[in-house]
């Protein structure tokens, strides 16, 4: 006898993944053709990051399935979380430690400042906000480290909900797209010198996609000191997803009988980051040809597509509202005080002090 439940909900799905992996390329393709279409009208760099080209078909698409009754029929195919973690994975193909090393220590200096200053400013003012810990913890990563690579990370390793992790990446990616466009304009009429901008792009630009968008828009020497700056925060993801397990055990989560344990700190520990820092350092090494590397970049794209379009199948705007007003106050305040910061810190350590 046929378990009709089950039976609806695998072909549910596989129907559904041949949906989001079908969308993936069609987002691809027509990333490359904008950008493409952007280039040959001297305009320059795509302004509509794929990202957001993903999340608003996603949208559609939810919008469809949720008027024809069909949406929790394909709801088992939207793997946000899995796909996320895969594109995190082959990400580390782009993270190239040695590249971060041989261009100056002026990347890493101001990745470690911001970074731990940034994470802190949120935290405080999420504590403020009584905001609660797994999605202050999100937020504070998000906006510090890599947007929605580094909040995937922190989820896993203070167990967030699910809907905290899509609350938190629809907040990066609608707050990356307009800063990708609007800092390069507002860097050249400030007169920023090439380098500084880069580096204020990178320090607060949460996407690398959109950082490495804002830095093509300026110049090539803004792109190449923007990349290394947002490489070496996204090298610091590893870290932070320690401490942050860390903390969760032994202060957010211990009760009065438990001794907290490598062991428990281990299995918190989400290993996806491993597989990161694995191929980022394959990648540094020189194992990868040019070819493999592409390809993984190819895969990665493809895999964040997913992921991407995802969050727009999954996005319920009732769901959201519940979250309240404190965590979007928190993110604006966080991004404004990344903003001004990462110029501040930019103009020290690569004017003053001339990195």
């Amino acid at each position: 006898m046929i378990d009709r439940p089950n039976a609806s909900k695998r072909l549910g799905l596989w129907i559904g993944l041949v949906m989001i992996g079908i969308a993936a390329i069609v987002i691809a393709e027509l990333d490359a053709g904008i950008s493409a279409w952007f280039k040959g009208q001297g305009l320059g760099k795509n302004p509509l990051e794929y990202p957001l080209i993903a999340v608003a078909l996603g949208l559609l698409v939810n919008g469809i399935l949720r008027a024809t009754r069909t949406h929790a029929t394909l709801e088992p195919a939207m793997k946000t979380e899995l796909f996320l973690k895969i594109g995190l994975i082959l990400m580390g193909a782009r993270l190239d430690i040695t590249q971060i090393l041989s261009q100056g220590a002026g990347g890493l200096i101001q990745a470690l400042i911001m970074v731990t200053s940034v994470f802190f400013f949120t935290w405080w003012i999420g504590t403020k906000l009584r905001v609660n810990e797994q999605l202050k913890a999100v937020m504070a990563s998000a906006v510090s480290i890599c947007g929605v690579s580094a909040a995937i990370a922190a989820a896993g390793a203070v167990v967030a909900k699910k809907k905290e992790i899509t609350y938190v990446t629809a907040l990066v990616i609608f707050t990356a797209i307009p800063l990708m466009v609007a800092m390069p304009w507002i860097a050249q009429a400030l007169g920023l010198p090439a380098d500084i901008a880069g580096a204020w792009f990178g320090g607060n630009i949460d996407t690398t996609a959109a950082v490495v968008g804002a830095g093509t828009i300026h110049g090539e020497s803004a792109q190449a000191v923007a990349t290394v700056v947002k490489m070496s925060q996204n090298a610091l993801i590893g870290i932070a997803t320690f401490l942050l397990a860390l903390y969760f055990i032994v202060r957010v989560e211990k009760k009065p009988d438990e001794k907290p344990s490598a062991f428990m700190i281990w299995h918190r520990f989400p290993k996806f980051v491993l597989g990161f820092v694995f191929v980022s350092i394959l990648a540094s090494f020189g194992i990868f040809s040019t070819e493999i590397v592409s390809a993984l970049k190819t895969l990665s794209k493809w895999a964040f597509a997913m992921a991407f379009f995802s969050i727009g199948l999954e996005l319920s705007v009732r769901e959201l509202g519940k979250m309240g007003w404190r965590p979007l106050v928190v993110y604006g305040a966080a991004t404004v005080f990344n903003t001004v910061l990462a110029l501040g810190v930019a103009w020290v350590v690569f004017g003053t002090l001339g990195f």
